[in-house]
């Protein structure tokens, strides 16, 4: 049998029999245990559990075995003798030496699970006495766990998933069984590689690092496991590539980030698509992060209103280091096994959103993130600490929340979703409520301070729509407002009078439907 991990069953309190959701699989192996099969036959298959036929085949049980040992973050359990009906059927009418084959599953087809086995007592439907065989099948932290047949499993809600050659090594990548930044590219250096940016990087490098020797910028990046001396030849790496190509898109076609603005609150599609902005930013990845800076920057909006102090204060959509280290987290954490993703950075009206290839590195989860480090490509991470992109002190997810709250918008939201692949999405949400109290800091220097403080509530909510806008109609002022049309017309044509808004219309006529306003340019 295979390496086997005790538990202390009689010190595990499970939560209370009415939250059965909460239940996690030790605690249902435990009360198995304890109280015998009907502690297992409460529960009906889930991300937890999966139930078997004592006639099932155990030659098929590795299966479960890989999955459930693939599967985070905490593996589960299959229970032998009951039907996928419900039915308890017991192990008893199979005979023993089925039963024997079973308990062989482990060795004979997935030799890599960490598992327990019970055999835990039970009372069939019609009432004889029989037992059920409970198979507690460990998530593994360091390895990918394949049945003799080279398969590997994982579970997707209450299925058994295949994973794919793809997938395979990125859980490899993952777990440390592959150091793929390490793997050789055939890029030829130096010449597909630029000079200034090696020369930047090794400069700071011995500056940091207080070198008072001779080393040549070929022994830095060697020093740095960024490639490796070869019949007297650099050969740059994968994560050489990255950082100083001239082009890391030969090798990585999808080392890019992509932004782009939506109208609204949505992502929409086909006929309705509404991107208003889609920027590509290619290059090694420190000239990629500052031209997606430069890109971002102009993108967001900056909001002014009166304090109580009498004094106007200015302030960002998102703070800007906190917008910063999303994108630079992903830059430095996606998964590059996914060779032809992009990172895409989405701006809609509310929200920011950061999407990066892979799923989160293990043992790190959504709700642990800002405890736990893990970093996917440490040799990357580490050559941005010497150019300032990065602190490689763990604290970034941390420094991002505490500015938010800082700023009182909410803290980041981070998750993993699964879109053919599995992908990191961190969420940053803006207050656009609050922004009925400001206005943008461009139309502020429109229209004055002065004129500004005169203002009506639902007159700086219109100047703050025209700003982000461009223009806005009655119709649209009416939807903001929450006012009818007459009222809406009203509020604009009284901002036109006072020389704020400007009029434009096609006809000249009071009722042309194509009248809009427009922010009056003040003259300089």
């Amino acid at each position: 049998m295979a390496e086997q991990l005790c538990l202390d069953f009689d010190r595990i309190s499970p939560p209370r029999m009415d939250l059965l959701e909460l239940w996690t699989p030790d605690d249902i192996f435990a009360a198995a245990i304890r109280q015998g099969g009907e502690a297992l036959v409460r529960f009906a298959e889930d991300s937890r559990i999966e139930w078997k036929s004592a006639k099932y085949e155990p030659k098929d049980l590795g299966d479960y075995f890989s999955m459930w040992a693939n599967t985070q973050p905490s593996g589960g359990l299959v229970v032998v003798g009951i039907e996928k009906n419900g039915k308890v059927g017991g192990c008893l009418s199979v005979g023993i030496e089925r039963v024997a084959e079973f308990e062989r599953t482990g060795p004979d087809y997935c030799p890599d699970a960490q598992y327990d086995i019970r055999r835990i007592p039970v009372t069939r439907d019609d009432g004889t006495p029989d037992f059920l065989l409970a198979i507690r099948v460990y998530y593994r932290h360091d390895r990918l766990v394949e049945t003799v047949r080279g398969d590997a499993f994982a579970r997707a809600g209450n299925r058994k998933r295949r994973l794919s050659e793809e997938e395979k090594r990125e859980v490899r990548i993952n777990k440390g069984q592959i150091e793929y930044e390490k793997e050789e590219v055939s890029l030829s250096y130096p010449a597909e590689f630029d000079d200034l940016l090696v020369d930047e990087f090794c400069k700071e490098y011995k500056i940091k690092r207080g070198l008072v020797q001779h080393h040549t910028k070929e022994q830095i990046l060697c020093l740095n496991h960024l490639g490796r001396m070869s019949d007297g030849k650099f050969r740059p790496n994968l994560a050489c590539a990255l950082l100083f190509a001239l082009d890391p898109r030969t090798v990585i076609p999808g080392a890019r980030i992509r932004f782009m603005r939506f109208e609204g609150t949505e992502e929409k599609t086909g006929q309705q698509f509404n991107a208003v902005k889609d920027v590509p930013v290619d290059g090694p990845l420190p000239r990629m992060i500052q031209e997606a800076e430069e890109v971002i920057t102009s993108q967001i909006r900056n909001f002014t209103r009166l304090g109580r102090d009498g004094k106007f204060e200015t302030k960002p959509e998102y703070p800007y280091d906190v917008w910063l280290e999303a994108i630079v987290n992903a830059c430095v954490h996606r998964s590059y096994n996914f060779r032809n993703m992009n990172i895409y950075v989405k701006m809609f009206d509310n929200r920011l959103v950061v999407e990066s290839p892979g799923g989160f590195p293990p043992p790190v989860t959504p709700d642990n993130i800002y405890e736990t480090h893990n970093p996917r490509n440490p040799h990357l991470m580490n050559a941005l600490f010497y150019l300032d992109y990065v602190k490689c002190a763990h604290e970034g997810t941390r420094r991002m929340r505490d500015m938010m709250k800082d700023a009182n918008l909410p803290a980041p939201e981070f998750s993993q979703k699964e879109v053919g692949t599995h992908q990191v999405h961190v969420i940053l949400r803006n207050n656009i409520e609050a922004r009925k109290e400001f206005v943008d800091a461009g139309a502020l220097k429109l229209i004055g301070e002065t004129v500004y403080e005169t203002l009506a509530q639902e007159e700086k909510q219109v100047i703050n729509y025209v700003a982000e806008k461009g223009t806005i109609n009655v119709s649209e002022a009416s939807r903001l407002l929450h006012r009818d049309w007459s009222a809406a017309k009203n509020c604009l044509e009284g901002l036109a009078n006072k020389q704020i808004l400007m009029r434009k219309t096609k006809t000249n006529k009071q009722r042309d439907p194509s009248a809009h306003f427009v922010l009056r340019r003040r003259p300089t």
